[in-house]
């Protein structure tokens, strides 16, 4: 190939797609290569981190950042978001302090009121002052008296849809609905890949193997890089590893090693009996790891849920996390888990880990004891830079001149990561200085929700889930 690319992207995943849709908004030539055949295929994400509420251990510095990045996404990605809460709760059985809970989420309001008084576009979260309600006992004797609502509104409504199903005498108090509301993984990939496809000046390369990377930036030619696939040589000047939990794959063709977790994990998929009105996601606090992990339920379109199970016999895998280190080549996980990853799911497994899930929600939702498997998990490996598997932002590091590595945790710090690549790519004057506005994109507010419905029902089809899984629960205009 005699072109050169001013940027070459590895991985189409969350966070080589938007980098990709980052350059070509700015008019900085670049060519994606994924694997796959199709765009955001990676580890499922289904929950905007506006906040990092399910994670009472991190600091309230990462809650921040998480909520800055997620309504970052969510101005983005509109058709993507479903705007329902989130009721967090904590089980008697846990040692987990319900006030320090209530403490980080008054100061999360009120970082939300700054932000929003930032900049009013900011407001995707609904209004600051109702960005969470706490509720006592008595709250919940009385809210569960009421009527159901099919499309509630306020916090109390969704409250009084929920307490119906929930075992409340189990859970300390007060317990709490917070604006931390869904994202569809299946609308943001087909809104990225029908961007992609407009984008004049993204190639875009799916089924794709990169078979080496070559450096050549010693020889003194107009690029720094050749990446080879298994049909042809590309040239590029700057190269960007987003390739996810392969990322230590591609450090190794150009002799660079990273210390580095990574972790398979797996949420399961069921169908319940229908409900009169809609209800919020709901999380019961609890010990990773342990055998009274976090308990996760999220309501999808048509009676589907998903369901985390944050124990080793259900979300959790005993040979699901392994680590590179700096001085050893790539690690790699056992056949068991390679199997999984390939999308070979042994049926009797499926089976076994959901209906364990299923039991696992019914302790605190006892009525969803009667739910069934849904369909196939949606599951994946992501890595976490370092060694605390607790980490849960991850962003960007610059080994060394024209490569840029992906490092992200969470979904929403795609952007974010995006834009560090570009500020480094102006310093190393790969690309002119620029002012750039990260928040809005053309090329994506040109997809229509039309074009969106369709692509991502296709999508997740094709992958193998109910299209349902594909629509929000409160549709959008």
């Amino acid at each position: 190939m005699s072109k050169i690319y001013n940027v070459g992207i590895i991985g189409g995943g969350i966070s080589g797609s938007v980098t990709a849709l980052q350059l070509a908004q700015y008019g900085i030539d670049n060519i994606l290569f994924e694997q796959g055949e199709s765009l955001v295929n990676g580890p499922p994400f289904c929950h905007l981190h506006a906040g990092g509420n399910l994670y009472p251990d991190i600091s309230i510095e990462q809650c921040k950042q998480l909520m800055r990045q997620s309504i970052e996404m969510a101005r983005l990605f509109p058709q993507s978001i479903d705007e329902r809460p989130t009721f967090i709760s904590v089980p008697k059985s846990e040692k987990l302090d319900v006030n320090k809970i209530e403490e980080k989420l008054k100061l999360l309001a009120n970082y939300y009121l700054e932000l929003v008084g930032e900049d009013a576009s900011n407001e995707v979260l609904g209004n600051p002052a109702n960005y969470y309600k706490a509720y006592t006992h008595d709250d919940l004797v009385a809210l569960a008296k009421q009527a159901t609502v099919k499309q509630p509104k306020s916090h109390d409504e969704w409250m009084a849809n929920a307490i119906k199903y929930i075992d409340y005498e189990s859970l300390k108090m007060p317990v709490f609905l917070v604006q931390e509301y869904g994202w569809n993984l299946f609308r943001v990939a087909a809104q990225v890949q029908l961007a992609l496809a407009k984008a004049k000046e993204c190639e875009l390369q799916t089924n794709t193997k990169v078979t080496d990377i070559k450096d050549v930036r010693d020889q003194n030619l107009d690029y720094n890089w050749e990446i080879s696939t298994n049909d042809a040589v590309y040239k590029v000047k700057y190269l960007v590893n987003s390739s996810g939990y392969k990322t230590a794959n591609v450090d190794a063709y150009i002799q660079l090693n990273s210390n580095r977790l990574i972790e398979y994990k797996a949420t399961y998929i069921s169908k319940w009996h229908s409900i009169p009105g809609l209800i919020p996601e709901m999380i019961f606090h609890g010990e990773r790891g342990s055998t009274h992990g976090m308990a996760q339920l999220t309501p999808y379109n048509n009676d589907y849920y998903q369901i985390h199970g944050m124990t080793m016999d259900i979300t959790l895998f005993d040979n699901g996390l392994i680590q590179s280190t700096e001085d050893v080549s790539p690690v790699e996980f056992d056949s068991t888990i390679k199997q999984k990853i390939a999308r070979e799911w042994n049926q009797d497994e499926i089976n076994e880990r959901t209906e364990a899930a299923i039991r696992y929600a019914a302790q605190y939702v006892p009525s969803f004891k009667s739910a069934t498997v849904g369909g196939p998990p949606l599951h994946g490996a992501q890595q976490i830079p370092g060694d605390d598997p607790s980490l849960r932002v991850g962003e960007v590091c610059f080994p060394c001149e024209s490569y840029a590595r992906s490092e992200i945790v969470k979904a929403s710090s795609a952007l974010t990561v995006a834009m560090q690549i570009i500020q480094k790519m102006q310093e190393e004057k790969i690309i002119p200085a620029f002012q750039s506005n990260a928040k809005q994109n053309a090329l994506l507010d040109s997809i229509s929700k039309t074009e969106i419905d369709k692509l991502a029902s296709e999508l997740a089809s094709q992958r193998g889930y109910p299209g349902s899984l594909s629509q929000l629960l409160i549709d959008r205009k």
